[in-house]
């Protein structure tokens, strides 16, 4: 062993004897910062000190000395023997390339292939029985023995369409995170003893600040209208005050006092234009509070319903006219006279999209915009209708009148489920998506569950006081939220388990941007339905019309004014020789109009003959009877 230096940094060298007697040096380097002078003495001791070694601290393993390279004329051996190895070598190479190939095919033929596994569960997972019953779409077609193939071929494919949409609902239900609100009580705690400010406190932050109350005493009594996708309110006031706001976040989005007595107050499509019923005209009014239209058409308005899905705005006047408005265009569709005096009652099916009025003597009617008749007319109650509502469902409507009798009835059949007798009466109903009825009684507001049972109404569900007469009551579409209208103002009333959990994006949005608004609105306008549909059973407008081609070729005949399926007059044709003279021609016409008299003849006889057989049977049975005594009876 030996130190090299270079500078401050040792290395220390290790040297060996090759086999060869030549020597063989492996250089191993330490990084050290000391001196030569600093190593220990018995490393000096050890042994004497060689040579200085050149500057460079690595030194070459092998001090063979490379073999000088040939010159030409040093070369033994003949360039033209080598040419034939050199071929051969190269003839060797491809052989082993393509050995190689052959070995990597080979490889891959005989490699052992993974068979798949068989799924234990092939197919989509089925569906339970009881979720597929609640998207239902009716029974299906029975297809008649006898017919036509496109026909079958169209009915065929409209049942796989809906039971494809069917399935894929039901597979879907999961999906809906949310799931309807309630409110238990201790044991033998009722819940009607229990105030929204208990509620408010209960609840977290966000539920509880749904209960307010807006203190509005100066323009009172009011009424109220929620928009579709329940996110913003509107209040009118009966003495003029008209304010739309965003109450979930409680933004006010126009306030205006229109100087004249409001009726009523209904929002249009979209949350941007509102109607407001005044004292002698209907006006239209834009969310920023500036008035769009008056039409001076539509007086003396007392009530109104907008049908979403047709675009119409459906009015009740103090003059007995039921009219309808298309927003869409802005004409007028239609103006009824119900000859049945004030109409201050009025609620809509949406169902059917069918209004449902009531009337000072107690009975319910039904309209349709192109019918100048009831479709429909109900007797309900002895003494005038106060309020009625439907359900979402349309096949239940709740009325309360002047008898203080509060009942319910099945659309369908037109007959009563059960009724309960209210003390005060109920003055203003209404029902929410999951089936919770409301009603007000002077300031005292009830709220009912299972209302549209078999059991009759024993107590209510919940109970509000309030400082003033209630004017009005809606609830707010997927909130747990009841609006009422009195006359100190606006209260928000927490009601658990009264809205619908989950919404439908594509139709009403609360959570909605400006632009989705208006892509919205020029899709429904694109699907606007036509007011000619409306009609009591909705089902009917997807039947085969059943009547007999007797009954079809007579109204062709009717609205056409001559008979298609006739035959054409005889027109004789025109011979030579003197034979198409007109004495001719006409002998030949008669011929021809003796066989078209025949089967008219033939008609007329066998009625004749018809009528003559009955006459003859009425005949014989009453000279029976004459024939019989008192005593007949008694024999056997």
């Amino acid at each position: 062993m030996r130190i090299v230096s270079n500078g401050v940094q040792p290395y220390i060298v290790q040297t060996g004897v090759d086999t060869d007697g030549e020597t063989q040096e492996d250089v191993t380097t330490f990084r050290m910062k000391l001196d030569v002078s600093e190593w220990p003495v018995k490393q000096k001791m050890a042994a004497p000190m060689p040579e200085v070694l050149p500057s460079t601290h690595v030194e070459k393993k092998n001090n063979k000395k490379k073999k000088p390279s040939k010159r030409y004329w040093e070369q033994t051996e003949n360039p033209d023997q080598r040419k034939p190895e050199e071929e051969q070598s190269k003839d060797v190479q491809k052989q082993k390339k393509a050995r190689a190939k052959n070995t990597q095919l080979n490889r891959k033929k005989f490699e052992p292939i993974e068979e798949e596994k068989p799924d234990p569960f092939p197919g989509e997972a089925p569906v339970p029985r009881q979720r597929l019953q609640k998207f239902k779409r009716g029974k299906k077609y029975i297809l008649p023995p006898k017919t036509l193939r496109k026909l079958k071929t169209a009915i065929v494919f409209s049942e796989t369409v809906s039971h494809l949409a069917q399935d894929q609902a039901a597979r879907f239900d999961l999906l809906l995170p949310e799931d309807a609100g309630f409110l238990e009580g201790d044991e033998g705690e009722d819940t009607s003893t229990i105030s929204q400010d208990d509620i408010a406190d209960a609840v977290d932050i966000t539920s509880g600040s749904k209960y307010f109350n807006l203190d509005l005493s100066q323009f009172g009594p009011y009424k109220l209208d929620y928009s579709k996708n329940g996110r913003h309110l509107l209040l009118g006031g009966k003495k003029g005050h008209v304010a739309c706001l965003d109450w979930h976040s409680k933004d006010l989005m126009c306030e205006v006092n229109v100087m004249e007595t409001v009726n009523d107050v209904k929002w249009l499509h979209t949350e941007s234009m509102f109607a407001v019923a005044q004292k002698r005209w209907l006006y239209i009014y834009d969310s920023k509070g500036v008035e769009l239209h008056c039409i001076k058409k539509f007086n003396d308005v007392l009530k109104m319903q907008f049908l979403p899905y047709h675009f119409l705005l459906a009015t009740a006047s103090a003059t007995g006219f039921l009219q309808y408005l298309d927003v869409s265009v802005g004409k007028q569709i239609a103006a009824i006279c119900t000859k049945m005096g004030r109409l201050d009652v009025m609620a809509q099916n949406p169902y059917n999209a069918v209004i449902h009025l009531g009337h000072p003597n107690g009975t319910v009617s039904l309209w349709s915009p192109k019918q100048k008749e009831p479709l429909v007319k109900m007797l309900c109650h002895r003494g005038a209708v106060r309020s009625l509502t439907i359900d979402k469902t349309g096949t239940y409507m709740v009325t309360s009148g002047l008898d203080r009798k509060l009942k319910v009835y099945d659309i369908r059949a037109l007959k009563p489920l059960h009724s309960c007798f209210l003390p005060a009466g109920a003055s203003c109903l209404s029902l929410s998506q999951r089936g919770l009825l409301s009603a007000a009684t002077g300031d005292v507001v009830q709220v009912y569950r299972d209302v549209c049972g078999s059991r009759p109404l024993t107590k209510p569900y919940m109970a509000h006081r309030l400082r003033g007469q209630v004017c009005g009551v809606a609830y707010c579409p997927f909130e747990d939220v009841l609006g009422i209208g009195h006359g100190q103002g606006f209260t928000s009333m927490i009601v658990p388990g009264a809205g619908e959990p989950n919404f439908d994006a594509l139709d009403a949005n609360p959570y909605r941007s400006s632009r989705q608004r208006q892509e919205w609105e020029v899709k429904a306008l694109l699907e606007k339905v036509q007011p000619e549909l409306i009609v009591l059973d909705p089902g009917e407008l997807g039947k085969i019309d059943k009547a007999t081609f007797e009954q079809r070729h007579k109204r062709k005949v009717e609205s056409l004014g001559f008979d298609p399926l006739g035959k054409e007059p005889f027109k004789p044709r025109a011979k030579k020789k003197g034979r198409s003279s007109a004495g001719a021609v006409e002998r030949r016409k008669k011929k021809v109009a003796y066989e078209d008299q025949r089967d008219v003849i033939r008609e007329s006889v066998q009625e004749k003959m018809e009528k003559q057989k009955e006459l003859e049977e009425k005949t014989k049975a009453m000279k029976e009877l004459e024939k019989k005594t008192a005593l007949d009876r008694f024999r056997k």
